[in-house]
């Protein structure tokens, strides 16, 4: 059971016994100076002590650990698991020198100390620990220090973990240069204030002080930009073929519904995946029913990035990815089946519509094209916004049209003219143009992992890992020549079709947003952000553009304009620490040492696999 301390009980019983009457003192100077020298030292020795408590356990060090504590039967330990007493349990249960019973890391934030009397002191510190280097515990542990003949030592000591929505301990990030999000000038030598998991003030740190009491993050020579926002993911998908099996079939060897039910049972593996690579929220843009569950499992958590959810995909086309017993694509037969469809995913708890609009030719956009604006037109009568894939021009007109708030994938098969793009001014509608994503069908269907693709392994899941490195594995479907070849013919053509529209939309002012349609066969979550990023620049935005429309841009694309993407006082303190200017390339996004989610400041060592 988590309990969530508001009073400690400690201090509460504490007062019942400690002398009231200080107006007499205070009215004697000697007495008060006494008691302000006595106060002082106390205070010190106790954080001494507290000081050597915690190194001994960071160090595994058993002698000097037991060493901290009262070695007395009036030694006090309590917590969730319940109450204990003396010094003899403590020992008995305490791990050998260097051995792996001790946590693998600790993480003391908040240390504070309070001056009770003469010779006691009581402290409290937010602790994270983790015992295996994934998952972490995050709790208040409370001391109560005596001074004793053998010196200063701890006589009681409590630990109880938090719940979700308790809020992060307060810290203060010193001397990094500032990058707001919403490309204004980078504040040098900054200070910024972080507390109950958000940005309480921002400023040059010549003109601000750090309140008493707060940790310091010294964090000189390095950058901080608001959290990254890939705005087209699939959690209902795995990053390798096992959730694609259109792309190659493995189903023999890795059953879709197996990797379907390992995907719901463990999204955590892609949280991971996401923060380690500085994404701290996501939109989720179409997958199996279980995804709605996301945003409020994630919304609060400081190990998961935000998740706006949209559910099933309202679809034209049937790639064979849904199971027996659920559906993610859903196919309506009519413009009523399509609008039924529409109120089904609002009352199901669907926070966006996704329709997929696949089609070959402009005939065949003509004759879908009723479905899609029936859609539209449901979502708006609902409040939901419309997320709409389409690659032709004739699509993508078609869903703006339709009222659609985000475009997912860019027009490819030709040039955008005039009336496409005043009609995107027009309606506010978003790009997120996924530039890289095909290059992982290519890859696959040559039996291939390029170098970028083996480096990213380093910030997934061991079981995405080994999966993705099967690849090389993989029947080819044909002369290898030739497969490249025709890759290569359609990179090129279409690579150029759509670095030209991103410009021209953006040079417009459609704002254009970071998604990477996290989940396809080698597209995967996490560390794919960083291509996608470079592919901007490379197409014409330049490297500020392309951080604004990873941040403030894209989250205005999650409808979450007002709380995430830019770094100002009120907003969500999700933030990340990099050791390169994003200002002078889009590359120095890869070069994060911290991710700070909701206050909670992690390494990024903390955050990947061994």
């Amino acid at each position: 059971m988590r309990v969530h301390l508001s009073t400690s009980v400690l201090v509460a019983a504490l007062t019942l016994w400690l002398p009231q009457s200080v107006g007499a003192r205070q009215a004697d100077p000697a007495a008060v100076e006494a008691e302000s020298t006595q106060r002082a030292s106390d205070l010190a020795a106790a954080r001494a002590v507290f000081s050597a408590n915690l190194r001994a356990i960071q160090e595994r060090n058993r002698e000097d650990y037991l060493g901290t504590y009262l070695n007395s039967d009036r030694l006090v330990r309590t917590g969730p698991s319940g109450f204990e007493l003396g010094w003899e349990d403590l020992a008995a249960g305490a791990a050998p020198t260097g051995s792996d019973d001790w946590p693998a890391e600790l993480l003391a934030r908040d240390l504070r100390l309070q001056w009770l009397q003469a010779g006691l002191v009581y402290g409290t510190y937010r602790y994270r620990v983790s015992f295996d280097g994934l998952e972490w515990v995050e709790g208040i542990s409370e001391r109560l220090f005596t001074k004793t003949e053998g010196g200063w030592k701890i006589a009681v000591t409590t630990a109880f973990g938090v719940n979700d929505d308790t809020p992060s301990p307060p810290v203060a990030l010193v001397g990094a240069t500032v990058h707001d999000g919403l490309g204004g000038p980078p504040i040098q030598d900054a200070l910024l204030i972080l507390r109950g998991g958000k940005i309480e003030s921002v400023g040059p740190r010549a003109r601000n002080a750090v309140p008493l009491g707060l940790d310091v993050i010294e964090l000189t020579g390095k950058h901080i930009i608001p959290g990254l926002i890939d705005t087209h993911v699939h959690y209902s998908q795995t990053g390798w073929v096992d959730g694609r099996p259109d792309a190659a079939d493995v189903t023999e060897e890795y059953p879709y519904a197996a990797a379907m039910a390992l995907n719901q049972a463990h999204p955590d593996r892609f949280h991971r995946a996401f923060l380690s690579c500085g994404v701290t929220s996501v939109f989720d843009v179409g997958g199996y029913p279980w995804t709605r569950t996301l945003p409020g499992a994630t919304e609060l958590s400081r190990e998961a990035p935000h998740v706006v959810a949209a559910g099933p995909l309202i679809a034209t086309f049937d790639p064979g990815l849904n199971l027996l017993d659920r559906r993610q694509m859903i196919f309506p037969s009519d413009e009523d089946e399509a609008r039924a469809m529409v109120r089904s995913h609002a009352a199901s708890g669907s926070q966006a519509i996704k329709f997929w609009f696949v089609v070959r030719s402009d005939d065949e956009v003509a004759v879908k094209a009723p479905l899609l604006m029936a859609v539209g037109e449901e979502a708006k009568a609902v409040g939901l916004p419309l997320i709409v894939h389409a690659t032709r021009l004739a699509a993508a007109k078609v869903a703006v049209a339709a009222g659609a708030s985000l475009l997912v994938h860019s027009v490819e098969n030709r040039a955008v003219d005039d009336e496409f793009v005043g009609a995107c001014v027009a309606a506010g509608t978003s790009l997120s143009p996924t530039l890289t994503v095909v290059g992982g069908y290519a890859q696959v269907n040559l039996s291939e992992i390029s170098d970028e693709v083996r480096s990213h392994l380093a910030y997934v899941h061991p079981s995405v890992a080994e999966r993705v490195l099967k690849t090389v594995d993989l029947p080819l479907r044909g002369d290898p020549k030739l497969i490249r070849a025709s890759f290569d013919a359609r990179a090129e053509a279409t690579g150029a079709i759509m670095a030209a529209n991103l410009v021209a939309l953006h040079r417009a002012g459609v704002p254009i947003v970071l998604g990477t349609d996290a989940g396809n066969p080698l597209t995967l979550h996490g560390p794919s952000v960083f291509p996608e990023l470079e592919a901007m620049e490379a197409a014409g935005l330049s490297p500020s553009e392309v951080l604004v429309s990873a941040t403030s841009k894209a989250a205005a694309a999650l409808g979450r304009a007002g709380d995430l993407g830019r770094i100002e006082p009120g907003f969500v303190a999700d933030l990340v620490v990099l050791t390169e200017d994003p200002s002078k390339s889009s590359s120095a996004m890869r070069s994060v040492t911290h991710v700070v989610r909701a206050g909670t400041v992690h390494r990024r060592d903390q955050l990947v696999w061994d």
